[in-house]
């Protein structure tokens, strides 16, 4: 037995031959490389994912420390693909790697090849770029799972996993629901969390802090009220909202839900929805 059969040897007993040839063979996108999505990328390089292609704009800050995977001392202030990307290639050296610095927005949406990806992975912040990603790789015949909030919770036993229209509870999966609705969507698996939103305690330098998503007034006529709807996530209006509260336990574990579902339908093939 080589080196790389014995790594994953102990998924193989679980999964079998067949299943960790398709995940070698296969090449997941995974939009937004923080708190969720870093686990994301942890977990699928640990189960054998041949390639993987790294969107984020953002580096490393101290604020990401609490709850990051990504996140150290040592690697504040360098962006979250690249710093995932060494750590993806320290994980599983044949694992190929792409990395792009920039945020996912609608206006640069034809710059990422979606007819390469077997799988996509939406673990941004705002519903602009969500909807767009389910849009383009719904076209491209490409599955896709899309993460809902995980600020402001601390249940992590909550999460559940079930198409968009099937969600409660979640204010950030309401405004999903309004936006697929009008554009012909008709199914999306998700991750969501059935825990009401706590209200976070603002601290009073943070007062002024505008969470993400507030691009969502920008998407439709009535995108006030839509922005106003996800603010419920956050127990403010959209002019004054804090920073969400978070820890280390919550998106991880929404993270974690969202890997074992991509293995799962990659290692049972076919590849295209």
């Amino acid at each position: 037995m080589n080196m790389h059969d014995e790594q994953f040897e102990r998924t193989r007993r679980l999964l079998g031959g067949e299943a960790m040839e398709r995940l070698a063979g296969a090449r997941v996108a995974v939009f937004g490389i923080g708190g969720v999505g870093g686990y994301v990328c942890e977990a699928l390089a640990r189960s054998g994912v041949g390639a993987l292609d790294l969107i984020d704009s953002d580096t490393v800050s101290l604020s990401n420390l609490n709850r990051q995977i990504i996140a150290l001392h040592s690697t504040i202030g360098r962006y979250k693909t690249e710093v995932m990307r060494d750590r993806i290639r320290d994980i599983n050296p044949d694992c190929a790697v792409r990395v792009y610095n920039c945020f996912f927005l609608p206006e640069n949406a034809s710059d990422f090849p979606f007819a390469d990806y077997d799988y996509a992975v939406d673990a941004v912040d705002t519903v602009a770029a969500k909807v767009a990603l389910v849009l383009h790789a719904q076209e491209a015949g490409v599955p896709i799972i899309s993460s809902m909030g995980a600020g402001n919770k601390l249940d992590p036993s909550l999460f559940r996993v079930a198409d968009i229209y099937k969600t409660n509870v979640c204010p950030l999966a309401k405004v999903m629901r309004h936006e697929l609705r009008k554009r012909g969507v008709r199914h999306l698996k998700v991750v969501y969390s059935e825990e009401t939103p706590l209200t976070p305690i603002e601290e009073p330098e943070a007062a002024a802090d505008t969470a993400a998503g507030a691009d969502q007034a920008a998407i439709t006529p009535d995108g006030r009220a839509v922005a106003n709807a996800y603010a419920e996530h956050f127990r403010r209006p959209v002019s004054g909202r804090p920073v969400p509260g978070s820890t280390a336990f919550v998106p991880s574990a929404a993270g974690l839900l969202i890997a074992s579902e991509v293995v799962r339908d990659l290692a049972q093939g076919p590849k295209r929805s």
